[in-house]
């Protein structure tokens, strides 16, 4: 089992789409044009989004905000991730998505990367977005409180 959680990406126009939205790769391996394997490092957080229409409409959307395991450490499955990941933040349906993708846009606002951003805000955005509610803004200040209890916890 190797140390580093790869995600599987792919895109076919209008049919499906697997990407990114945010997070440091540290490994990526181009399979062809349309599909590709990217690897993160252990405690690494990203945002995994992926979304399937069909003659019909949109089918599948949803985003993952994930946080990749060290070798040894509890993780929940997840498709196109391997092993799996810690799961910080789970949300299907355009609307829902939506306002995750829009939580994502004002961290990276403040001029910081929305993988440096606490993981507990991702939990909170989470919970607030199932529950209908609007996120708290992260802010600079909840930043640097966050920075602080890092180091002293290290």
């Amino acid at each position: 089992m190797t140390a580093l959680t790869e995600v599987e990406l792919i895109h076919l126009e209008g049919k499906v789409e697997r990407w990114i939205r945010f997070g440091r790769e540290r490994e990526e391996c181009i399979l062809d044009r349309r599909r590709r394997v990217l690897a993160f490092a252990p405690g690494s957080i990203f945002a995994f989004v992926r979304w399937a229409s069909n003659d019909y409409g949109t089918v599948v959307s949803r985003i993952d905000v994930l946080r990749a395991v060290a070798t040894g450490e509890p993780f929940s499955t997840v498709p196109f991730v391997t092993p799996g990941a810690e799961i910080l933040l789970r949300i299907s349906g355009w609307p829902k998505v939506a306002q995750v993708l829009a939580a994502i846009d004002q961290v990276e606002a403040l001029d910081l990367r929305s993988e440096d951003a606490c993981a507990d805000h991702w939990r909170h955005v989470a919970n607030r977005v199932t529950a209908g509610e609007r996120p708290r803004p992260y802010t600079r200040e909840r930043h640097a409180a966050w920075l602080l209890r890092r180091r002293i916890a290290a």
